[in-house]
Order: C-alpha cells, then structure tokens, then sequence
C-alpha cells in the first residue's frame, strides 16, 4: 500500500523541478505565476506530494478572496497521475482539509486533463462538479513551431499566408519591453480592445506583476507592433518548458485599420518563440464551438489561421466545503448567462 506525505515547498529551484517532471506541463503551475499573484495581493500555497523521497504530485493553490466569496483556485493543476486512484483521493482529501481550515467556501481546479465522458464521470466521482464559469483557456489551438519557417508558412492558410507576406512590405516594427512599464502600452490598447469584444479589461496592477514575475528567469516579455512612432498591438508571451504562451493581447483599430499588422505580430513572436528554442506556440484561448455569432469567433478564425490543432481541457470544476457555495454558483450562473459567456 503507497505511503503518501505532503510537503511545503518554498524553494523555486525545487519547485521548478517537480512542476517540469510532468507531462503536460502549464505555466499556470510555474512560480513566476504564483508570484504574479502574489504580486496582487493573494495568498499562494505551493504543496509538493511525495511517495517515499519521490514527489509525484504539485499543487500550487492561489487563495481568492472575492466578493461573491472566498475559495481555493487550482489553475493548471493539480500535475499528478490521474489515473493513480488512491493518490488522487490523497490528494483531493488533503485540499479539501486545507479549504476547511482557510475558511473558504469551495475548491476550483482546472487540471491538464483532456476534456472527454470518462474524465467528467471520474471527477463527479470525488465530489465534483462543473463550475458555473471558464478558468483559463479550457479551449486552446497551439501550433508545433519545430519545422522551417517556409513550410510553417506553406501550413497556413492562403489568406493568412498571404497577409504576413503584405505586412513584411509595410513601414511596421517589432520591440520587446521586459520592463513592467510596458504595462502601460498593453493596458492603454486593452481598453479599446475590451469594448470591441465586450469583455471586463483586466487591471493594470496584473499586467505589471506578471512582467516583473517572468522577468526574473526570462520567462515572459511584452511584444509590441508599431507603425512608426504608433503602437498597434502588443501581447504579453510567457516562455515555459518548451511552451511560448499568447497570453495577453490587445490593439487598436483606430489608424492604419487596412494594415495587417496582427499578422505581422504573430509571424514575428513565433520566429521569436523559435529562436529561444519553444517547440509548441499556445495561441491561448479560442471559443468552445464553431457558432459564427459566439463573441470570440473572429478571434478563433484569426488563431487558426495559422494552422495547429485544437486542444480542449476538462472545464473547470468545484468541490464545495461550504453551503454558502451556492450563493457563488447562483451569481456566476447570472453572470455567465448575461455576458454571454
């Protein structure tokens, strides 16, 4: 019978390491995540699962202190073996422990398990259910970057192919800002952006955190396309393992609105992705469906414009510890249905 035990892990090194042992690997466990978090005021918890001097499971547990209640977010995680039942019980009984004594209302996890009948059964199983709302590109499209330049091209579709060829013709740049600074660039764009797609703007104070965080082991950047003296777009790209991940965007539509400099952007970060050795280009988040009228549909053509492959996670779920669940479910219910999400 396997002995189980769990350790606290405060250490960077050590934690790196046992989050890149796993496969698939997120950056959403990484510690520069964490610190981003906790570079927004929240709490992180980062447990190391260990069988005799093995550790064969991670959980780094972000403590959300919102308005609609308290809880325990799990993003990317836990990394464990799955299929491993009583090292899933150890794992789940041991969080579950954990939420009680923080005094939150319930547990959300949205782990690197594929989406499928057999992995929703297991997880309504332990207690489990869906969650009301998304967490963190559950549907993704990411693109294998290891082949030459021409045939990633030659990949591609005409359209898209044809208009990062116009933009190498037009009067456009490509900068990278690895100071938090350039927080200021992507926020100023997001807001148009926001009100183009209908979505909340994240805050600055986020963007900053998480360019100082992956600053520090050169994990992330801001990349920005400009038009002369005038940015059209940017995008924060977090290098992780092997991954280079899209994860923040935004531009503006307001001048050169016929220039393709999207396009242009994206060419430049994969090549960029390429050199720094990422063998996977994670174009983030795309819409559930192929409904032409989803808000994200525009989005999702322009992301598999450049070929790859669909990949869609388990949605998230929540394992309530507290009645006062409910009250949460019921708002993000509400919320969901009136934005549209």
């Amino acid at each position: 019978m396997a002995n189980y035990s769990v350790k606290s892990i405060e250490n960077r090194d050590e934690w790196e390491k046992a989050v890149l042992s796993f496969a698939p690997q997120t950056f959403l466990q990484g510690w520069s995540w964490g610190q981003t978090n906790v570079g927004v005021g929240a709490k992180v918890i980062r447990l190391g699962f260990c069988q005799d001097d093995k550790t064969v499971g991670v959980a780094q547990i972000i403590k959300e202190k919102a308005r609609r209640g308290p809880y325990l977010l799990i993003p990317g995680g836990p990394l464990l073996d799955w299929s491993n039942q009583r090292l899933v019980k150890f794992v789940v009984d041991h969080i579950r422990d954990l939420a009680q004594k923080e005094k939150v209302w319930f547990i959300r996890i949205r782990p690197e398990v594929p989406d499928s009948f057999g992995s929703k059964k297991a997880f309504l199983k332990l207690g489990f259910l869906p969650a009301p709302m998304h967490l963190h590109a559950e549907n993704t499209w990411v693109l294998d970057i290891t082949p030459e330049e021409e045939t990633l091209l030659q990949g591609m579709r005409k359209t898209t192919r044809y208009l990062i060829r116009q933009s190498l013709k037009e009067n456009l740049t490509f900068e990278e800002y690895t100071h938090p600074n350039g927080a200021e660039i992507l926020c100023t764009l997001q807001k148009e952006t926001a009100a183009r797609h209908k979505f909340s703007p994240y805050p600055k104070k986020l963007f900053e955190a998480e360019l100082a965080s992956f600053k520090e082991n050169q994990e992330g950047s801001l990349f920005v396309c400009k038009y002369g003296k005038d940015v059209l777009a940017a995008a924060i790209i977090i290098f992780y393992g092997h991954i280079a991940y899209y994860h923040h965007s935004a531009s503006t539509l307001i001048k050169y609105p016929k220039v393709p400099f999207s396009y242009f952007l994206q060419w430049h970060i994969i090549k960029e992705a390429k050199k720094r050795n990422a063998r996977t280009y994670n174009f983030w988040g795309i819409a559930p469906s192929d409904n032409p009228k989803h808000r994200f549909a525009g989005v999702t053509t322009f992301k598999k414009g450049f070929g790859g492959e669909r990949i869609d996670w388990l949605h998230a779920q929540d394992l309530p510890v507290s009645p006062f669940y409910w009250l949460t479910y019921i708002f993000e219910t509400l919320r969901r249905i009136t934005r549209r999400l």
